[in-house]
């Protein structure tokens, strides 16, 4: 019997993958219905090219097409998306995370990164339980302790930095990649403390980075792809981190006090365990274990890292734009404190900075690091009486696009926005959403808010600095937080007669 000619099924084929395509687009339409977005998309892709290529674009897109309704659609690899605009309907998603609503995500592939049982996806009694327990990790006693570790390691950074920008001479520095170094090199000493060797320190560090890297990638989760290299590193990383767990709960048991979060942490669980008559060797509450922490601590690094890194940039950048400001800040913090003195910033200093927080607060409005908070319905959702969320959406609540709705002048950069007169952190609260809002508020948000008004205060009072302006050095680059296009290029030189000495 005669083979048949390969060419001849060619039409077949054709027929087919049209056919495919016209499901593709009419499944995306159903979904659209008379939402603002693309009526026609590319197969499987949808606009994820633009997305990749160009992503303050596109989502600077998005928020213009939903300007009308306070929503819109679009569809990215096989998944329908809603970018929401409107704070009150971002209010609705945050209210309802829970099983038969949302469910935070973190980052759309989040759950092949993190795995599922981490805090960000957990919700109901378990979640308020978990909550509960950290609660201990950021009272007034341990925010002071950890006071002490972030500017000792702040000061360290600020030293190499003016350093390297002496060896630089004419080139400027950029200050993304230091940024970032300085709060991971942050992060471990306030989370871990003392747990960490120098030798786990650097794998940690070498870890970290493949995470980065692969969180910007395509989620290709195949031996050499950068995806599948950063999930492998995730669990390292939290592995890495249970084991200081373990240390942490046999130095406390041997009644030392303690020195970093992990201990405040395991003091209230060895105390709850001790009080129910649990074996600290065998048996703990629910989510409890050794590496289920570490996987909870890791999700503290990254809510802190890159959105930490993208203030301080911001915080650098806009302060450089506004002499007048600066020298308002530079002014507060002498009258409080001076590095000649020799003394550590007290949590009583910080308090009593009240412009300089005005200013880290009117940072983090301005320009929002983490721009979208991604969730996932889990079920059709009704968001509006006119538009029902399909299930397996994907949902970009918007904080960034909240951040310029109902304040003074919003597209300026105003600290007295938030002193006593004005008040515009009470008056417009439901649209400050840095931190979220619903059960997934962040619980670190005073630690984040301290660590900025530390870093200001110190960067200006101990450097001089300039911007090394170019055309669109301050536009807006995602990586995945936001920060500015040139990484915050900058000409550093000291500006105090000496460091400080916190011996």
């Amino acid at each position: 019997m005669d083979s048949i000619p390969t060419w001849s099924m060619l039409p077949y084929l054709l027929c087919f993958i049209t056919f495919v395509i016209f499901i593709e687009q009419i499944k995306y339409l159903k979904k659209k219905k008379s939402l603002p977005g693309p009526v026609l998309i590319l197969p499987f892709l949808g606009n994820v090219i633009q997305l990749i290529k160009n992503p303050t674009k596109f989502w600077e897109d998005q928020a213009k097409t939903a300007k009308e309704s306070g929503f819109s659609a679009n569809y990215i690899i096989g998944k329908f998306i809603v970018f929401i605009q409107n704070t009150e309907l971002s209010h609705k998603v945050f209210a309802n995370v829970r099983p038969d609503a949302f469910h935070l995500i973190g980052h759309p592939f989040g759950k092949k990164l993190f795995g599922e049982h981490n805090l960000i996806y957990m919700s109901g009694q378990a979640h308020k339980d978990l909550r509960r327990r950290i609660a201990p990790n950021f009272t007034p006693k341990a925010l002071s302790t950890y006071i002490s570790l972030q500017q000792s390691i702040i000061l360290e950074h600020l030293k190499k930095w003016e350093s390297l920008s002496v060896q630089n001479g004419s080139k400027p520095l950029p200050l993304r990649y230091l940024c970032r170094d300085m709060n991971l090199d942050t992060s471990q000493k306030v989370f871990v403390g003392p747990y960490l060797s120098e030798k786990s320190r650097q794998e940690f560090n070498k870890d970290y980075n493949l995470f980065n890297v692969g969180l910007m990638k395509l989620p290709i989760d195949l031996p050499g792809f950068a995806f599948h290299k950063a999930r492998f590193a995730v669990s390292r990383l939290v592995k890495t981190l249970g084991d200081c767990v373990k240390l942490s709960k046999m130095r406390l048991v041997s009644g030392q006090e303690p020195v970093c979060l992990i201990d405040f942490w395991m003091q209230e669980l060895l105390k709850e365990m001790q009080e129910s008559g649990s074996d600290a060797a065998n048996e703990v509450p629910p989510h409890s274990s050794n590496i289920e922490i570490g996987g909870h601590l890791f999700d503290f690094l990254f809510a802190a890292q890159d959105a930490s890194t993208s203030s301080l940039l911001w915080a650098v950048a806009l302060l450089e734009q506004n002499p007048e400001i600066l020298s308002k800040v530079r002014q507060e913090v002498s009258e409080i404190w001076s590095p000649e003195s020799d003394t550590l910033i007290t949590a009583e200093n910080i308090r009593a900075m009240k412009y300089t927080e005005a200013v880290a607060r009117e940072v983090m409005r301005y320009r929002s690091p983490a721009t979208l908070v991604p969730h996932i319905a889990g079920e059709d959702f009704q968001l509006t009486e006119s538009y029902t969320i399909p299930k397996g959406t994907i949902v970009f609540p918007s904080v960034f696009e909240s951040s310029f709705q109902g304040f003074t002048e919003p597209e300026r950069f105003d600290p007295d926005r938030f002193d006593e007169t004005r008040q515009e952190d009470r008056l417009f609260k439901r649209n400050f959403l840095v931190f979220g809002a619903g059960p997934h508020q962040c619980v670190g948000q005073r630690y984040a808010v301290n660590h900025l008004v530390l870093f200001i205060a110190m960067f200006t009072s101990l450097l001089d600095f300039k911007r090394f302006k170019t055309d669109g050095c301050d536009d807006i680059a995602y990586v995945p937080t936001i920060c500015p296009k040139d990484d915050c290029s900058v000409y550093l030189s000291r500006r105090c007669a000496r460091y400080p000495s916190f011996a």
